[in-house]
C-alpha cells in the first residue's frame, strides 16, 4: 500500500448502498436483502419506492430457489452469492446517480446445457400506479405515487430494464390476497399464465373492476447455459421526481461506473493513516457516510449539493445537522459541496427571516423549525476554503435570520434566545424543559412555556459573532451593531446562566429570571466560544470528569447521571422512546463537548490533553458493532454504561455529529486562519503514529505527519516545519 492510500474493510453485516444523487437503497430493517434484486425499498430523497425489483430464474416453469452462501460489502457495492443445485449466481448490486443496478454471472456447474427463463419484476399497488405501463424490449416504463410522512404526494417516474433487452413483457392487475407481496414469483399471476411458449404476455392494457389490488411488471428472456461457461446480464431500475429536472438516465448506470465514483471521490478528500486503528477506520466510514446521504442538484428545491441528515425519513436536509455536514465537507478539496449546504437552506428562507428545519425535494410543507449553529458553521467553512462572493452572498440571508431570532426569540431585549418546545432543539424528552413547563413532554411541536437555552444561546453568540465578521465587507456600517450583540449576549450568560455552586452553565426561567440548575450536556457549550473564561474552566473538571456527572465508560451523557430523570436504557416516564435525551449519549452532543474540551486544552489547560484524548478514543469506540474497529457505526444514541447502540431504531450512518474534523483539527492539529496562514498543534491525544496527505486549505495542500511526539508539515509539497505534539506551529501562506 503506497502513501496516501487505505482500504476500506468489507463487510457481511452491512447493505447502505447510495451513490450521492438523492437514491439511497439503506432499509432499516430489510426482510428480503439476500433475495437477488432490490426488493426492499429504495428511498429517493424523502419518498420510499419499493418493491424496486427482483429477479426469478425459471427451469421446466418452476422457480428456483436461491439460497445466499457469502455477503460481501463495501461503500461501492454489495456483492451476493446465490446457489441453486448446479447453478451459481454471483450478484453485484450498486446505486448510481439514480438507479439501483444489479449485475449478474450465472454459472451452470452440470455436464449437459440448459435453457432457463429469466424473469424480472417487481409490484405496484394498483391505486399507486399513475397512467399506464409502457413496455418493449428495452424495458418497461411507468409512473406511481409515494407520499412522505407528511403526506405530500410525488409522482415517481420509473423505468425497469433488462440487459440484454428482454424479449417480452408484461403488466397484470390483480386483486390483493393478502400483505404486500413477498418476492416469489409463484405468487404473481404470471405463473399461472406461464403458457407452451414460456413467454410473458405482451398485452399492457391493464383492466379490471377497480384500480386496487396489485399491479405486476415483469420482464422475460430466455437463456441458454452452457456448462462451465459465464451468462452475463444486468437489471437497472432508474427513478426520478415527475417534476425533477434530467435525472442520470439507466445508459451510465453499472458496477464499473459505482467503483469509479467511489474511487473519485475517494480522491477528492485527505487520506488518513493512524497507529489508532477506530479513528482510521471511521475516518472512511464517515466519508462513505457523507456520501451516502448527499444529494446532487436536480430536485425543485435542491439548487446545490447537499447532504441529508440519515435514512428513511431522515433522507431530507435537516437544520439541526446542516453545521455539522458543514464542519466535516469542509475538508474536500472542491468546498462547493460545503456552500451548497448552507445554500439550500438560505434558499428557501421565510419571508420573516426564520429558516425552515427541513428541505422536502419538492415541497416546504410540514418543516418545523430547528435552532442551529448556523455561523459557528459559516465560520468554519471560510477559515478553511475563504471567499469574498461567497461570504456576501450570506451576509444579508443570515442577517435577517439573526434579526428574526432577536424579535421572536429574545422580545425582551436580554441577550438570552428562547427555545419554545422540546422538539425544536432537536433533544426532546428531558428535564430541562420540564423544569420550566411539566407539560413539555405531552406538547409535541406545540409552544408551550419558553426556556432560555445555553445551546441556543451559544448558537446565537457564535451567529452574532459570524456577522461581525461578515460585515466587515459586506455591510460595514453594521459590523458594529452584531459586535454589541455579541457582547450583550456574552455578558449575559456570564451574569445569568453561571452557576458558581455547581459549577456550570445553566438555561434560565424567562418568567422567572432564574437559573433552573438543570444539568446537561448542551450546559458545556458556552466552553466552546470565548463565552467561557479561566475562572470557568475548573468547573468545567468538576462537572465533566465526574462519573456520578457525567464522565460514564462512554461519555457524555445526554442529562447528568444525577438528574431525576435519567435512564440510560432510553426509557422515558417509564416507556421506551425513540429520541430520549435524559441520559443516552447522542454523537450530536458528544462532538459538541469534544471540541469544546479542546478548545479548553489549547487555551487553559494542557495538562487535561490524555482527557480529551481518552474522550475522544471513547467516543469512536462507542460507535463500533461490539467494540469491532472493522465494523464502524453511527446511531442517534447510545448507552452510557455499555456503549451499545439503538439499534432498535433501524437508524444507522445519522448524521447529526462530526468525527472527521475531530481528527483533522484535534488529533493532527489543523487549524486553518484564511488566507493568511494555519497554525498545526496536533493534541496529546495518545496517537503514537498518523498521517494526513492532502489537505486543501485556502488553496493549499497540506500534508501532517505524527511520529512519537513530533510532528512535520509540508505545504504544496515542501517542507514548511517540525514541532512537538501539544505545540502551536503557525505557518504563513
Amino acid at each position: 500500500m503506497t502513501e496516501g492510500e487505505t482500504s476500506v474493510p468489507s463487510r457481511s453485516d452491512k447493505w447502505y448502498l447510495g451513490g450521492g444523487a438523492g437514491l439511497i437503497w439503506a432499509p432499516p430493517f430489510p426482510r428480503w436483502v439476500d433475495v437477488p434484486g432490490f426488493w426492499d425499498e429504495a428511498h429517493l430523497y424523502q419518498y420510499a419506492v419499493g418493491p424496486v425489483f427482483t429477479v426469478s430464474v425459471i427451469v421446466d416453469r418452476e422457480p428456483l430457489a436461491w439460497h445466499c452462501r457469502r455477503r460481501t460489502w463495501t461503500p461501492a457495492q454489495l456483492v451476493l452469492d446465490h446457489h441453486a443445485g448446479p447453478l451459481r449466481l454471483r450478484e453485484r448490486r450498486v446505486v448510481v446517480g439514480r438507479s439501483c443496478v444489479a449485475e449478474y454471472e450465472l454459472r451452470h456447474r452440470a455436464g449437459r446445457p440448459q435453457t432457463v427463463d429469466l424473469i424480472v419484476w417487481t409490484a405496484v399497488g394498483g391505486e399507486q400506479l399513475a397512467g399506464g405501463v409502457r413496455g418493449d424490449d428495452r424495458g418497461m416504463r411507468y409512473t406511481s405515487l409515494s407520499r412522505d410522512r407528511h403526506g405530500h404526494c410525488a409522482r415517481i417516474v420509473r423505468q425497469l430494464t433488462l440487459h440484454p433487452g428482454a424479449q417480452s413483457w408484461a403488466a397484470v392487475r390483480a386483486e390483493a390476497s393478502g400483505p404486500p407481496p413477498a418476492p416469489r414469483f409463484e405468487l404473481t399471476p404470471f405463473y399461472d399464465a406461464w403458457g407452451s411458449s414460456r413467454r410473458l404476455d405482451d398485452r399492457l392494457a391493464l383492466s379490471g373492476l377497480s384500480p386496487d389490488g396489485v399491479v405486476f411488471i415483469g420482464l422475460q428472456r430466455r437463456l441458454r447455459l452452457a456448462p462451465a461457461r459465464r451468462t452475463r446480464f444486468a437489471v437497472s431500475a432508474t427513478m426520478r421526481l415527475g417534476r425533477e429536472r434530467g435525472a442520470p438516465g439507466a445508459g451510465r448506470a453499472s458496477v464499473a461506473a459505482a467503483l469509479r465514483d467511489w474511487e473519485r471521490f475517494r480522491g477528492a478528500v485527505p487520506a488518513f493513516r493512524c497507529s489508532d486503528r477506530y479513528l482510521e477506520r471511521h475516518w472512511w466510514h464517515r466519508w462513505f457516510g457523507l456520501r451516502l446521504s448527499g444529494v446532487a442538484p436536480g430536485a425543485p428545491n435542491y439548487r446545490h449539493p447537499t447532504v441529508c441528515e440519515g435514512i428513511g425519513y431522515f433522507h431530507v436536509p435537516i437544520a439541526f445537522s446542516a453545521p455539522c455536514h458543514v464542519r466535516e465537507l469542509r475538508w474536500v478539496s472542491d468546498p462547493e459541496w460545503a456552500r451548497g449546504v448552507i445554500r439550500t437552506f438560505l434558499d428557501h428562507q421565510r419571508p420573516g427571516g426564520a429558516l425552515h428545519g427541513r428541505i422536502y425535494a419538492d415541497h416546504l410543507e410540514g418543516t418545523d423549525f430547528y435552532h442551529a449553529d448556523w455561523g459557528g458553521a459559516v465560520l468554519a467553512l471560510d477559515a478553511v476554503h475563504p471567499e469574498p462572493s461567497f461570504r456576501a452572498d450570506v451576509y444579508a440571508p443570515l442577517a435577517r435570520y439573526a434579526a428574526w431570532l432577536l424579535r421572536t426569540r429574545d422580545r425582551e431585549g436580554s441577550g438570552l434566545i428562547d427555545v419554545a418546545n422540546h422538539y425544536e432543539t432537536g433533544q426532546e424528552y428531558m428535564s430541562r424543559y420540564q423544569a420550566v413547563d411539566p407539560g413539555a413532554d405531552r406538547r409535541g411541536w406545540r409552544d408551550g412555556a419558553r426556556l432560555k437555552g445555553v445551546d441556543v444561546t451559544v448558537y446565537a453568540y457564535r451567529l452574532f459573532r459570524a456577522l461581525e465578521h461578515l460585515a466587515r465587507e459586506s455591510a460595514p456600517g453594521a459590523a458594529a451593531h452584531w459586535g454589541r450583540r455579541a457582547e450583550r449576549t456574552a455578558a449575559a450568560v456570564r451574569r445569568r446562566m453561571w452557576d458558581p455552586a455547581r459549577g456550570m452553565f445553566s438555561d434560565t426561567n424567562p418568567a422567572t429570571g432564574r437559573r433552573t440548575g438543570v444539568e446537561a450536556a448542551v450546559c458545556f457549550y458556552p466552553y466552546l466560544t470565548d463565552l467561557a473564561t479561566r475562572v470557568h474552566v475548573a468547573g468545567l473538571g468538576r462537572a465533566l470528569f465526574a462519573p456520578d456527572r457525567f464522565w460514564t465508560p462512554f461519555p457524555v451523557p445526554s442529562s447528568s447521571v444525577r438528574d431525576p430523570q435519567f435512564d440510560p436504557d432510553a426509557r422515558w416516564k417509564g416507556k421506551r422512546h425513540n429520541c430520549p435525551w435524559n441520559g443516552r449519549v447522542w454523537p450530536m452532543t458528544t462532538a459538541h463537548v469534544i471540541e469544546a474540551l479542546a478548545r479548553v486544552v489549547r487555551a487553559h489547560r494542557p495538562e487535561w490533553a490524555p482527557r480529551l484524548g481518552h474522550l475522544l478514543h471513547r467516543f469512536v469506540r462507542m460507535m463500533t458493532f461490539a467494540g469491532d474497529a472493522d465494523r464502524p457505526n453511527c446511531f442517534e444514541h447510545y448507552h452510557p454504561y455499555t456503549g451499545r447502540a439503538a439499534a432498535y431504531r433501524g437508524v444507522d450512518d445519522y448524521l447529526h455529529s462530526w468525527v472527521n474534523d475531530l481528527i483533522v483539527s484535534h488529533v493532527m492539529g489543523v487549524l486553518p486562519h484564511g488566507a493568511t496562514g494555519v497554525t498545526i498543534q496536533p493534541l496529546r491525544l495518545g496517537v503514537a503514529r498518523a498521517s494526513l496527505v492532502g489537505v486543501a486549505v485556502a488553496g493549499h495542500r497540506l500534508d501532517v505527519r505524527l511520529t512519537d511526539g513530533r510532528f512535520a508539515v509540508a505545504v504544496d509539497g515542501r517542507r514548511a516545519g517540525r514541532g512537538r505534539v501539544g505545540e502551536p506551529l503557525t505557518i504563513a501562506f
